[in-house]
C-alpha cells in the first residue's frame, strides 16, 4: 500500500503555501534502481523558508535535495538522479541503502494540480491514478483518472488513457507512449483509496489501536453502544465517533453503521458478548462487508457469537464455519502480545498484511527483499 502519512504531513503545508501565494518545490520518487528506503510515489514538499514535509529516502537525500531543488527547477520540472552510495562504491555517512533514486522536481505550476488531486483522493478515500511525462519538452505534463471531473474530460488522449489503464489494473507502471507523434517515457502512478479502520469497542485497549492506525494515515472510526465510552475526550485522534443503536435489529444500511469502503477493516474489540453479536450480524448481513473483519477472543467464543448471529438474523441454518473462514479470529498476528499496546500492534500488523496482500514473513526469508528493503 502507498504510504498515507506523507500526505497527512504534506497537505497542511501545501494549503498554507497556497493560501499565501508562495512558491514551492515538490520532489517525487519516480524510479528506483537497487535498494531504496522509499518507493516510487514517495513525495517531499519544500517551502521557500526551509520547511519541508514528507520524505524521499530514509534521511540520506532530503538535505541534499532541499539544497539544490530551487535552482534545479528555475527553468521548469526536471528528473534528477541521486545515489545513496558514491560512484566508487564507498558509502557516505548516513547513506543506508546504496541504491539509486530518480526524483521528479517541480514547482507550483505543475505540482499544484497534482497536490489538489491527491487531496481530493485522500479526503474522499477514492483511488487515483496519474500519468506523468518524464522526459522531453512536455516533462511534468499530467493526466488523471479517478477524479469526478474525469467524466467531463475528452477521451482518446494517450496520457489519460494510460492513467485509466493504471486505475483499472490497480498498479503503477512505466511505459513509452506516443504523445504528439513522439515516443515518450511516461510513469503512471496508481494510488489506492485511503484505508479506513472501524474500531468496534471504545474501551481503554482501543486507544493505542486508534493511535497506531492514525500514525499510518488511516481513516479511523470508533463505534460503541456505550455512549460514556465513545467520546471525543477519550479518542481525540479519531476521525469519527459513533454511538451504536444496539437496541435495534440489524437491517438495511447496517442499522446505522454507515458506509464502508472496499478497503476498510473492522476490529471488534468491545469485550461485550451481546454487542459483538449485534456488530457481527450487522457486518455479515451487508452486501459488501469490510475487506477485513477481526474479532478479539478465542475461536470458541467467536463460534458462539456466530450461532447467536444466525438466530438474530433468523437464518434457517447456522453457517458458523463458513463465516469463521471469512473472519480473522482470534484477531492479530502471533507476536507474543500481552499488553494493550502490543495487542494493538498485532492487530495493525495483521490488517496491514491483509490489505497489502503480503506474506507477513521476515524480509530475510522473502525472495527479492534485498532490492526492496
Amino acid at each position: 500500500m502507498k504510504n498515507m502519512t506523507d500526505l497527512e504531513r504534506i497537505l497542511p503545508l501545501w494549503r498554507e503555501l497556497e493560501a499565501a501565494g508562495a512558491d514551492y518545490v515538490l520532489a517525487t520518487v519516480v524510479a528506483v534502481e537497487g535498494s531504496s528506503y522509499r518507493k516510487p510515489g514517495a513525495c517531499m514538499l519544500l517551502a521557500p523558508d526551509g520547511r519541508r514535509a514528507g520524505t524521499v529516502s530514509g534521511g540520506c537525500l532530503e538535505a541534499q535535495v532541499a539544497r539544490r531543488a530551487w535552482w534545479l527547477t528555475e527553468n521548469g520540472p526536471r528528473v534528477e538522479r541521486y545515489s545513496t552510495a558514491e560512484e566508487d562504491g564507498e558509502r557516505p555517512y548516513g547513506s543506508g541503502c546504496g541504491g539509486v533514486v530518480f526524483l521528479l522536481l517541480e514547482r507550483r505550476g505543475t505540482a499544484n494540480p497534482l497536490l489538489a488531486a491527491l487531496e481530493q483522493s485522500f479526503e474522499r478515500r477514492t483511488p487515483l491514478a496519474m500519468a506523468t511525462v518524464l522526459e522531453g519538452a512536455l516533462l511534468g505534463r499530467r493526466a488523471f483518472a479517478g477524479l469526478e471531473e474525469d467524466a467531463l474530460q475528452a477521451n482518446g488522449d494517450s496520457l489519460r488513457e494510460l492513467a485509466k489503464h493504471a486505475l483499472a489494473g490497480g498498479h503503477s507502471m512505466e511505459r513509452k507512449i506516443s504523445i504528439e507523434g513522439i515516443e515518450t517515457r511516461v510513469w503512471a502512478d496508481f494510488r489506492p483509496a485511503r484505508p479506513g479502520l472501524w474500531v468496534f469497542g471504545a474501551g481503554d485497549d482501543a486507544q493505542p489501536l486508534v493511535r497506531m492506525a492514525k500514525e499510518l494515515g488511516w481513516f479511523v472510526t470508533v463505534a460503541d453502544g456505550r455512549s460514556h465510552l465513545a467520546t471525543r475526550a477519550r479518542f481525540p485522534l479519531a476521525d469519527k465517533i459513533r454511538v451504536l443503536p444496539i437496541g435495534e435489529l440489524p437491517g438495511e444500511h447496517s442499522a446505522g453503521l454507515g458506509d464502508f469502503h472496499a478497503r476498510d477493516a473492522a476490529a471488534i474489540i468491545s469485550h461485550s458478548f451481546d454487542q459483538d453479536v449485534w456488530i457481527l450480524a450487522s457486518l455479515l448481513a451487508m452486501d459488501a462487508p469490510p475487506a477485513y473483519i477481526g474479532v478479539l477472543g478465542a475461536k470458541r467464543r467467536t463460534r458462539e457469537l456466530l450461532i447467536e448471529v444466525a438466530r438474530l438474523l433468523k437464518l434457517p441454518e447456522v453457517p458458523a464455519e463458513s463465516w469463521l473462514a471469512q473472519l480473522h479470529s482470534p484477531i492479530g498476528l502471533d507476536l507474543g502480545a500481552d499488553s494493550p499496546e502490543t495487542i494493538a500492534l498485532t492487530i495493525v500488523a495483521e490488517i496491514q498484511k491483509s490489505l497489502a496482500d503480503t506474506t507477513g514473513q521476515p524480509l530475510r526469508e522473502v525472495r527479492g527483499a534485498a532490492s526492496s528493503s
